[in-house]
């Protein structure tokens, strides 16, 4: 293989994402784009659906600047769509295909949507007629047949491009400071936000991710998580954008995850901790050939517990990293195998082109080693919040973003992440970190997982309480392990962290990204009995 194809290609940072996208294309024009399901498109033949695509969207009064509502399900149609949109200067407002008919009114309502992209059989619960002030463009990716023709005033995409040229080229009518897609937050706080992403945005994240693990076009990278998400949206635009090829599950299971690294002979992946915590415990049953080809696996979204990281160490025969962020500046730290052994319950070293400081409830920066607020300066930042310009202004500390999250910068540069800012429990005047809580009761060999939080208290304002998941449900003695439970936080920690509440639950409640939905346990358990020592519920509580 020429040694070109081993140089990382960076895009420039000048150049627009579908600009971009073509030069790969007019490269490489047969090799393969992406890989979804059963089916494969080459890039020169993605590149002739995009520009024909986006030349029937113009025709049909999809101008820039534009809100495009997306309901699709992970497929080559909404990749070839990101760069659609990417040509014409659009703004994609992706959306969560399972919403309600209410969810997906109120998600339109609050980002301005004009046009909407789906599938017949969505769009057949969300009639048109029932979503007057969405005045232009309704597509569904289906081709049109006699059984889902009946849909008024929808057109079928198969049948627009048929009024396209073949040879239609790129509209060129975006710009790399446009708008590109208003993403909804994960929510941890049960308050999503739209999120601006610009397209400079977009390709500072790529481009940091090319450098920070050495991306080439040789690579196959392997998206599965929703394209609602940032994180797949990011997965999906690495490969297009350097020349490489994109790996698109429909939907994540641990089975079809190992199908894909072996079928498609996947080399880079990011992954969710809840997804590699899936795949750590179903490794024994697969052949070591299955993983061969892997040479990096990253792990994004919720933290990983130090005792899942040594695992992962240990397992994984691949340079394997754990970055921190938040949707609003993706990547912030990076901790990789080689440094982590010695720094677990770090979340690493700041990455390239990113600035972090520790500040305290004044505003002013601490020093090393003091607890405060993590904030972030970097060209992956985003482009504000949605039409909330003063929720935009608070989130600034000059240049800085505020994640909102609280941790320390250790002598050696390393960050330790201690918990959400709202989140910190505050017993007697003093600051409690729900991290420490957690990770004392994860220690414990009968406990899975631990969730820290404040439960109100008379005398103390809030005391500590915590949701704690056993390893063995079924065989948990709630009397006897909890007097085994208090004995080991009374050695851990000191007086002022002992929890005082005890709730023992079946699952943590997650989003799909894995991330703890904190503020459901705090609703959940915040009315129990004062007096109620301790909880018991089977019930699945993931979100």
């Amino acid at each position: 293989m020429p040694l070109a194809h081993h140089i990382p290609i960076i895009p420039q940072a000048s150049d627009t994402l579908a600009a971009i996208f073509l030069a790969c294309s007019q490269r490489d024009p047969g090799k393969i784009a992406v890989i979804c399901q059963d089916e494969k498109i080459t890039y020169h033949a993605l590149a002739s659906l995009v520009c024909r695509w986006s030349e029937a969207m113009s025709q049909r009064g999809v101008n820039r600047g534009d809100h495009i509502g997306v309901l699709l399900p992970n497929s080559i149609e909404l990749i070839a769509l990101m760069l659609v949109a990417a040509d014409l200067g659009a703004v994609l407002v992706p959306l969560n295909t399972s919403l309600t008919a209410a969810a997906v009114r109120k998600a339109f309502d609050a980002t301005d949507v004009k046009h909407v992209v789906s599938t017949t059989t969505l769009l057949t619960d969300l009639p048109r007629d029932d979503f007057p002030e969405v005045a232009g463009l309704w597509l569904t990716i289906d081709e049109a047949t006699d059984e889902n023709n009946t849909l008024p005033n929808v057109e079928h995409l198969t049948t627009l491009l048929k009024m396209v040229r073949h040879d239609a080229t790129l509209l060129n009518w975006g710009q790399a400071n446009d708008a590109f897609i208003l993403t909804m937050t994960s929510g941890s706080t049960g308050d999503p936000k739209p999120i601006i992403l610009t397209q400079r945005t977009k390709l500072n994240r790529v481009i940091s991710a090319v450098t920070l693990y050495s991306i080439h076009a040789t690579d196959i990278t392997l998206a599965a998580t929703p394209l609602y998400h940032s994180l797949a949206e990011r997965l999906v635009l690495i490969p297009l954008l350097t020349g490489g090829t994109s790996v698109l599950m429909e939907k994540f299971s641990v089975t079809e995850w190992f199908k894909h690294i072996e079928a498609q002979a996947v080399t880079f992946t990011i992954a969710v901790s809840s997804q590699l915590k899936q795949i750590i415990d179903y490794l024994p049953n697969v052949a070591p050939a299955v993983m061969r080809s892997l040479r990096c696996v990253v792990s994004s979204s919720a933290l990983l517990e130090p005792e899942l990281k040594e695992k992962l160490f240990a397992k994984l025969d691949c340079d394997f990293h754990e970055c921190y962020g938040t949707s609003e500046i993706a990547i912030a730290s990076n901790l990789d195998s080689i440094t982590a052994r010695s720094k677990l319950n770090s979340v690493g070293v700041t990455a390239p082109g990113v600035e972090i400081l520790i500040i305290d409830a004044n505003d002013r920066v601490v020093v090393t080693g003091q607890a405060g607020e993590i904030i972030c300066k970097t060209t992956m930042l985003f482009g504000g919040y949605y039409k909330r310009q003063e929720l935009t202004q608070a989130a600034m500390w000059g240049e800085y973003f505020r994640t909102g999250d609280i941790g320390t910068l250790d002598a050696d540069g390393f960050l330790h992440f201690l918990g959400r800012k709202k989140d910190i429990i505050v017993t007697g005047g003093i600051n409690v970190y729900p991290a420490d809580i957690e990770a004392a009761l994860t220690e414990h060999p009968a406990i899975l997982e631990a969730a820290a939080f404040a439960y109100p208290d008379t005398n103390l304002g809030e005391v500590v309480a915590v949701a704690i998941v056993p390893k063995d449900i079924v065989r948990f003695d709630a009397d006897g392990e909890l007097r085994k439970l208090r004995f080991h936080c009374a050695a851990q920690l000191a007086d002022f962290q002992q929890p005082r509440k005890f709730f023992i639950v079946e699952t943590l409640p997650r989003n799909s990204m894995g991330k703890l939905m904190k503020f459901q346990l705090v609703n959940r358990f915040s009315n129990a009995a004062s007096d109620v020592a301790i909880h018991i519920e089977t019930k699945a509580t993931t979100a």
